[in-house]
């Protein structure tokens, strides 16, 4: 199915073959990429827990994002909210408007389910932009403060600052 589509960019369901291609593009970004994990997205499509949408730019698979229907884990777990996940645009196709475009496509599709949406952002400096995003479309934290691992990550409590640090955020879409 296409969402959108305009001269340059095509954002439509990802198919098996975009799998090898974003992990290949990852590992060259110096990512600790895997294919088993859009396999595991893709899976999840087909047994319609999810969504998973790519963009391709002039022709070219240039980012992802995934929205599930009903998550278990987060700030916003068994809410009935969408969540937004593992959203990423490669970066020799990044400041492209790609990335807005995606959350168009992927807060279009939650909007079809619930008036809001969210999503968990990573805090490490890798997030930077999609922070900036996430701020600038009107997502706000949901007041649960930083989670570790899919847990609230106490006050003074250790924990790293890897992938799994997060701060969840939430948008009204309606």
């Amino acid at each position: 199915m296409v969402f959108y589509r305009d001269d340059e960019m095509l954002i439509r369901n990802m198919q098996e073959s975009d799998a090898q291609i974003i992990t290949d593009c990852e590992i060259l970004q110096g990512y600790h990429a895997s294919v088993e994990k859009y396999r595991m997205r893709l899976r999840h499509q087909r047994e319609g827990k999810s969504v998973a949408l790519v963009a391709e730019y002039r022709g070219q698979v240039a980012g992802y994002i995934h929205v599930y229907w009903s998550e278990t884990t987060g700030a916003f777990a068994k809410t009935g909210y969408p969540e937004i996940v593992d959203f990423g645009v490669l970066q020799k196709f990044r400041r492209k408007g790609i990335g807005n475009k995606l959350m168009d496509a992927a807060e279009a599709l939650a909007a079809k389910a619930s008036d809001t949406v969210y999503l968990g952002v990573g805090l490490h400096s890798g997030y930077g932009s999609a922070q900036r995003m996430y701020i600038k479309r009107g997502y706000i934290p949901d007041g649960s403060g930083v989670w570790y691992k899919d847990e609230v990550c106490e006050p003074y409590s250790q924990c790293r600052n890897d992938d799994d640090l997060v701060l969840y955020l939430s948008k009204k879409l309606k």
